[in-house]
């Protein structure tokens, strides 16, 4: 890759080189020469600057990706060739794990170990399965006639058939930067489209060892563009823009709202992943041992900073103190520390953004009235001089589903514990949400009278 870079459990590691725009198939600086810095987590030091896209700069990436798309050899791959140039994409990546892995540990505070172990290989294996994907897109066919109403009737064929959309602008998420350049880049590439990715600004530094990637992969200048800039101005040009036929967006509920709002000036298509309150319930004829270790993952996993975290824990009330006092057990024994250590399990919080936020919600629970268990403020891992945004494992009990904490998206390593009586209160509490995802625990399908798919089937999961 462009700059080797050592994995060492402390900050005084090699400098990361500037991240550039990489707009049809050449690095550049922005067009201004402007810059911003990329703050690590960890001790809140500058660790590189990343270019600011300007107006003309997406206008350029734009253009190239018109172009391509328009003009290209890319669309006109066959099936077997898109799938060659991925698979080769997702070699790259696995020679490189280990500096992928440093760096998103570096970027957002991800601990090492989990990075090298589930984000880098992820990241390659999305590559290969959708390498596999693309020679698999089929249509369908159907015979079919005129109207019978028809003076004449005809014998027809009705058919369908998949082909490239066309530019497609993915705005990314700050908490996985990795694994979502193959989620959002991958199906698009390997089904023909171009795509003009757009990072932000303080957590841009993962889209570097993106490049020789890309390069090596053998794309056609144009096929995939990379911007980072602030998303008020660079994804609101992408946004609008007429030549880009759809928005992928991962991100907050929000902002997800404003992309649709302002794609429907250009009728475009978009793709929204967007927040989630997602509830965790819990029978008491589950495994105890299982729940408790799938619920503290769908928390702290990532410290909470997933769209998909069970940040509300319902429990039937005759296991619900059993289960608790276990959960603030584990909590309680759970300490932050430096990420770049292989023995930390748990890291600093993305940014300081993200570190007031889940310091308001905190202290919004504690007024509210929910009683703070364990955890609710920040820590301070030895040798860093007091400085990172770590903050502790927190839950809170004797909470009510109308609290703040129940209700809202946290994105970060709060729980809200909520007990119920009957599976009855379970699916509408659970239900009793803006957003969607739940999930529960029962050991045995066949002691529920309405079964185990109904009780699903009447959760809202979308």
């Amino acid at each position: 890759m462009d700059a080797k870079v050592v994995p060492q459990p402390s900050i005084a590691a090699p400098a990361v080189e500037p991240g550039l725009l990489y707009i049809d198939g050449c690095w550049r600086e922005a067009s201004d020469g402007s810059t911003a810095p990329t703050i690590t987590p960890i001790d809140e030091s500058q660790i590189t600057t990343v270019a600011q896209a300007t107006e003309s700069d997406v206008e350029a990436a734009v253009a190239a990706a018109r172009t391509a798309f328009d003009d290209g050899p890319w669309p006109g791959f066959n099936v077997h060739a898109r799938a060659r140039v991925l698979r080769r994409i997702a070699e790259l990546v696995e020679e490189n794990l280990d500096e992928l892995a440093y760096l998103e540990s570096l970027d957002m505070g991800k601990p090492i170990a989990i990075a090298r172990a589930i984000d880098a290989p992820m990241t390659a294996q999305l590559f290969h399965y959708y390498a596999g994907l693309a020679t698999q897109l089929e249509g369908s066919t159907r015979g079919g006639s005129s109207p019978t109403t028809h003076p004449r009737p005809v014998a027809g064929l009705n058919y369908t058939e998949r082909e490239p959309l066309g530019v497609v602008a993915a705005i990314t998420t700050v908490q996985l930067p990795v694994v979502v350049v193959g989620i959002e880049d991958c199906p698009g590439v390997g089904g023909g489209q171009l795509r003009d990715p757009q990072a932000g600004i303080d957590h841009a530094v993962v889209g570097d060892p993106d490049r020789p990637d890309h390069r090596g992969g053998r794309l056609p200048p144009g096929v995939f563009n990379l911007l980072t800039g602030p998303g008020g101005r660079v994804g609101n040009q992408l946004v609008e823009h007429p030549a880009v036929n759809k928005i992928a967006f991962t991100g907050s509920t929000a902002v997800g709202k404003g992309i649709v709002r302002r794609s429907a000036e250009t009728l475009k298509k978009t793709t929204m992943e967007l927040g989630g309150k997602s509830a965790n319930i819990v029978f008491a004829d589950a495994d105890l041992d299982s729940a408790l270790e799938h619920a503290w993952v769908s928390i702290f996993y990532n410290k909470g900073e997933i769209c998909t975290a069970g940040s509300r824990l319902l429990l039937e009330r005759s296991i619900h103190d059993e289960f608790v006092d276990r959960f603030v057990a584990r909590a309680a024994e759970t300490i932050p520390g430096n990420p770049l250590d292989p023995a930390t399990m748990f890291g600093p919080l993305a940014d300081v953004n993200q570190f007031k936020k889940v310091s308001d919600y905190v202290g919004y629970g504690v007024d509210e009235g929910a009683h703070l268990r364990v955890g609710g403020k920040p820590f301070h891992p030895d040798g860093l001089n007091g400085k990172g945004y770590y903050y502790l494992p927190t839950i809170f009990t004797e909470a009510t589903n109308q609290m703040r904490i129940a209700r809202e998206e946290i994105f970060g390593p709060v729980l809200t514990v909520i007990p119920f009586s009957t599976e009855e209160e379970a699916i509408r509490l659970a239900n009793d949400s803006d957003y969607g995802l739940c999930s529960g625990y029962t050991r045995s399908i066949s002691n529920v009278p309405t079964g185990w798919h109904a009780r699903c089937g009447r959760e809202r999961c979308g």
